[in-house]
C-alpha cells in the first residue's frame, strides 16, 4: 500500500510534463506502465519528478487480468520489471480484459459477474503477484453494458476478488459515478458496500453525456457531480491519494490547476499547486 498520504497527484503524460515542474506541491504522479521502458534512462520529464522525490506509481493497461486466457508471462515481467525500475510502493491494473483468442480489442472490456469471471481473474492476479515484489492495487472500469448472466452484484464481484487475491482496490469515483448514472442508482450505495479501508488510491476524471448515455472521457472537466462523490468517500473513509487522469484535449495549465485545487477542497488535502 502507498506508506502514507500522499494527497492530490495527476497522472504524468508526455504532452504535459512541463506542467509538473510548476507544482511545488507534488509527491505522487501514476504513469502507463507500458509506456516505460523496463531497463534504460526514463523519459526526461520523468526522471526529473524522480529526482525531485516524487513518488511515480506504473498503471497498466494492457496484462488483460480479466481474460479467461492465463496472463502473458512476457508481459508479467516487463510490467514487474517497470515497477523495480521506478522503485514504486505499488502497482495497479484493471479488472477487465483486452484480448480473447488472439485478438486485441485496443479497449477495456467489462467482465461478466459470474463465479468463473472470478476464478479467472484471482488467477490471473495471483500469476501476476508471484513476480511482484509490491502490491498491486485493482481497478473497477465503466461500463458501458452488464452482461445477462451475472451472478454477483459489483459490490460482491468486487469483494470477492480483493478477499482471495489480498489486492488492493483502485477505487476510480468517475467510474462508480459513470456506472452509476447510465444504470440509474445511486452511486453512495456502492461505497457503502465496498472494503474502503483496502483502497490503495483514488481516480478522479471528467466526461460527458452523448445520446442519454454518460462516458468516461478522461478529456473533459471533472463534474460537479464526481466532486460530491470525492466528499462522500472521503467522509467513510479519506483514501492516502487522489488521482487526477487527463488524456487528451488538454486544457491551458490554470485549469488543470484549478481542478487539483478542487480535488484538494474536496478531500481535505492540502493544495499542490
Amino acid at each position: 500500500m502507498i506508506p502514507e498520504a500522499y494527497g492530490v497527484g495527476i497522472g504524468w503524460r508526455p504532452e504535459i510534463s512541463g506542467f509538473f515542474a510548476d507544482l511545488p506541491g507534488l509527491r505522487f504522479v501514476e504513469v502507463i506502465a507500458e509506456s516505460v521502458p523496463p531497463t534504460g534512462p526514463l523519459p526526461t520529464g520523468l526522471a526529473g519528478l524522480r529526482d525531485r522525490g516524487v513518488t511515480v506509481v506504473p498503471h497498466g493497461v494492457r496484462l488483460s487480468l480479466g481474460g479467461a486466457e492465463p496472463v502473458e508471462p512476457a508481459r508479467v515481467t516487463r510490467f514487474a520489471a517497470v515497477a523495480e525500475q521506478l522503485d514504486a510502493p505499488l502497482v495497479s491494473e484493471h479488472i477487465a480484459f483486452v484480448r480473447a483468442g488472439g485478438l486485441e480489442a485496443g479497449h477495456l472490456l467489462p467482465l461478466p459477474r459470474s463465479r468463473e469471471a472470478v476464478d479467472a481473474v484471482v488467477a490471473n492476479v495471483r500469476r501476476v503477484q508471484a513476480e511482484l515484489s509490491v502490491p498491486i492495487a485493482l481497478e473497477p472500469i465503466a461500463a458501458l453494458f452488464d452482461w445477462p448472466d451475472d451472478e454477483l452484484d459489483e459490490a460482491d464481484f468486487l469483494t470477492e476478488i480483493l478477499d482471495r487475491t489480498d489486492a488492493l482496490l483502485l477505487l476510480d469515483v468517475a467510474n462508480v459515478y459513470a456506472n452509476a448514472r447510465n444504470r440509474g442508482t445511486d452511486p453512495t450505495a456502492l461505497l457503502d458496500r465496498l472494503p474502503l479501508e483496502r483502497v490503495g488510491y483514488v481516480h478522479v476524471a471528467g466526461g460527458t453525456e452523448h445520446d442519454g448515455v454518460y462516458h468516461d472521457t478522461h478529456t473533459h472537466p471533472v463534474p460537479a457531480a464526481v466532486l460530491d462523490l470525492i466528499r462522500e468517500l472521503c467522509a467513510r473513509h479519506r483514501p492516502p491519494a487522489l488521482l487526477l487522469e487527463r488524456d487528451g484535449a488538454y486544457p491551458p495549465a490554470p485549469e488543470l490547476r484549478a481542478e487539483l485545487d478542487a480535488m484538494a477542497a474536496a478531500s481535505g488535502y492540502p493544495t499542490v499547486t
